[in-house]
């Protein structure tokens, strides 16, 4: 049974706390198997039989909001993916100081927002689009970036989800068959 990883949004920020163990248990009960989170902010290595990461999201998605109350966005890429998505590097070699953060889009986003995200890049922050995934190479601290302080999702008109670097490699190493 293939690997998959679901990159839940909003999970234990802004006061949704949700216990690793609890998060776990309800994803089992939804079906799928040998579930694992890393750092507890909504990282879930699992197996399902299931090939399409739409229905995946949906099940994830139904199955969280049913067990805890609200809305939890779902991103669910393949292990062959992830291990893609890790391996690139989008700007070359990184400087000092530099750091390579991954939005993963539930969709490729239109071409007017992506233009519209596209035409924030700054001398801190350049971004580019590769497949369903927006890759952000910022200097300094992401909090302090165009990318953070921006309102990236509503002008790509897309769902996402940001992870950094180190933890996409850290997914994608859990995933290695």
């Amino acid at each position: 049974m293939p690997h998959y990883i679901a990159l839940l949004r909003g999970i234990n920020v802004g006061g949704r706390t949700v216990r690793m163990d609890a998060l776990r248990s309800v994803l089992t009960k939804a079906g799928l198997t040998d579930v694992e989170t890393l750092i507890a902010s909504g990282n879930v290595v699992f197996r399902s039989p299931s090939p399409s990461d739409v229905a995946l999201e949906k099940k994830i998605e139904a199955a969280l909001e049913q067990a805890f109350g609200f809305a939890v966005r779902t991103v669910v890429r393949s292990a062959a993916e992830m291990q893609k998505i890790a391996a690139l590097e989008p700007f070359g070699t990184l400087g000092d100081g530099d750091t390579l953060h991954v939005g993963f889009l539930k969709a490729p986003p239109p071409k007017a927002g992506l233009a519209k995200v596209l035409a924030l890049r700054d001398t801190n922050t350049d971004m580019k689009l590769q497949g369903r995934e927006l890759y952000f190479k910022v200097t300094g601290r992401f909090s302090d970036s165009v990318a953070f302080r921006s309102p990236i999702e509503k002008l790509l008109g897309v769902p996402m989800t940001v992870r950094n670097a180190n933890t996409v490699r850290k997914l994608a190493a859990k995933t290695a068959e």
